[in-house]
């Protein structure tokens, strides 16, 4: 462990720790999820336990307020760090209507957050890669200074939206940042049957852009990448795809059984690779967290967690009257 790496990368003591703040209010929201899901309260999850490292390394290196965010569905990390907050990621969760992706009308990870940049997803996967290059082409057009930011799983990498989006980004050099997760599962499809290349990362270079290939499991190691492809971006550069390896720590969602298709030593080699364990142990050996300041974080994290549950749970259904809002034309409605 390389103790206090963090200031050599502009960090302070306060950055870090709210770092390790956002993994691990992530993982607790997703952890109150499953709860929920196996009691029969909410009908679906789809995790980011593992991915957290991920998500924090890149949002801090992104600017909240002037970045877009362009997520797929683990990206608690990243959604909470541009400003959506944990009731309304639980509304979401719940299906109610003060969910400010959908209204309620998604399913759960279908971020968006039109005031915090969060550009909505759809259930078809990698059409955010396409859309974040278009929004940096307009930006670019209008002479306006920002990144979009684009997440995807590598089941992503192998669909015709992913090489559309790099081509388009790469031609007109986009301040574009493409992340692939890669989780080594297309849902149960292990990455040696759906790659030809050994990396995703490698696809870059027919792009026209730098392909990174980084631990994701280090949230160090991410920032750096993404603070490095952030200033590329701005300085009209182009583009970059970093491929962040991280650890599924779950089945791909609660309606699946990876016990049927994952070897067992995956499971004990993806718990030694914990993100939100592995920072928190680098912390303590810099003497940055203590065990108060644990203790502190945890409890404030908790009461977080419960109080988004109750408004989440208290807060009203979908009046049946709005059923077919958004659905069908309206008569007398203009376009």
């Amino acid at each position: 462990m390389k103790t206090g790496r963090h200031r050599k990368l502009g960090l302070t003591d306060e950055t870090v720790v709210d770092m390790y703040k956002n993994m691990l209010l992530a993982r607790k929201l997703d952890e109150r999820a499953w709860l929920l899901n196996r009691a029969g309260k909410i009908d679906f999850v789809i995790s980011c336990q593992g991915h957290e490292g991920a998500h924090a390394g890149a949002s801090f290196a992104l600017q909240p307020g002037r970045d877009y965010l362009f997520p797929y569905y683990r990206d608690f990390g990243l959604v909470l760090h541009f400003g959506m907050t944990p009731a309304e990621v639980m509304y979401a969760n719940f299906g109610k209507p003060l969910d400010p992706s959908s209204g309620g009308r998604q399913m759960p990870g279908h971020f968006g957050k039109k005031a915090s940049n969060i550009v909505t997803g759809s259930s078809p996967v990698t059409t955010q890669v396409p859309h974040a290059a278009g929004v940096a082409l307009a930006g670019k057009m209008n002479g306006e200074s920002f990144v979009t930011f684009a997440s995807f799983g590598e089941g992503s990498s192998n669909q015709g939206d992913f090489h559309e989006g790099l081509n388009f980004a790469g031609v007109h050099k986009l301040p574009v940042i493409f992340m692939c997760q890669n989780n080594r599962y297309a849902i149960s499809v292990p990455s040696h049957k759906q790659l030809a290349c050994e990396q995703v990362s490698q696809r870059g270079s027919g792009y026209g852009m730098p392909g990174i290939t980084v631990d994701g499991s280090d949230v160090l190691a991410v920032y750096e990448v993404m603070q490095q492809a952030v200033e590329r971006a701005l300085n009209g550069e182009g583009p970059t795809l970093i491929e962040v390896m991280v650890q599924r720590l779950t089945a791909h969602s609660s309606d699946d059984n990876d016990r049927k298709y994952r070897p067992s030593d995956d499971f004990e080699e993806f718990s030694r690779k914990d993100p939100v364990t592995m920072f928190r142990d680098e912390l303590r050996e810099a003497g940055i967290l203590s065990d108060d300041l644990e203790a502190s974080i945890n409890e404030e994290l908790d009461v977080i967690v419960d109080e988004a549950t109750d408004l989440a749970e208290a807060a009203p259904d979908a009046d049946e009257e709005t059923l077919y809002d958004f659905v069908y034309e309206e008569k007398g409605a203009t376009s």
